[in-house]
This record gives structure tokens, sequence and C-alpha cells, in this order.
């Protein structure tokens, strides 16, 4: 699942696959409960879903570390 460099666990994977893996694993329900931020919540896309993490550090690592949490544990 996850391609491990040293320190690096997210190497070579993009927010986008990020996002998408893990809307298809929990959803955008369980998503809005486990991170709570309005992309989840409000008419949830991947597009905009992206526009906000990209411009936004502390929610972009929040997400980042769910996807640890849940494919690279």
């Amino acid at each position: 699942m996850c391609i491990k460099q040293s320190n690096n666990p997210l190497h070579g994977i993009t927010l986008e696959k990020i996002v998408i893996k893990l809307h298809e694993h929990y959803g955008w329900y369980e998503l809005a409960n486990r991170i709570n931020i309005d992309c989840f919540k409000t008419d949830p896309s991947v597009r905009s879903s992206l526009k906000f993490l990209r411009k936004t550090p502390w929610a972009r690592d929040k997400v980042e570390n769910l996807y640890i949490a849940t494919f690279c544990a």
C-alpha cells in the first residue's frame, strides 16, 4: 500500500490519491467525523477538497496523518 522511503511514508503519493483512497475507504460522512473540516461536510467532492487542502496546511496535515494511520501502520 505505502511505498516506504526513509522518514517519508508519503513519498510518491499525491494529495489527490490520498483523498480518493480515504474517500473510498471511509466515505465523506466518516471522513467528516474523523477530520472536522467543512470540505468533507458541505457538498463534498474530491475537487473541492483538494482546493481547500492545498491552501490549508493544518488540514492537509490531518488528512495525511489519517492516511498514514489507516494504510501505512
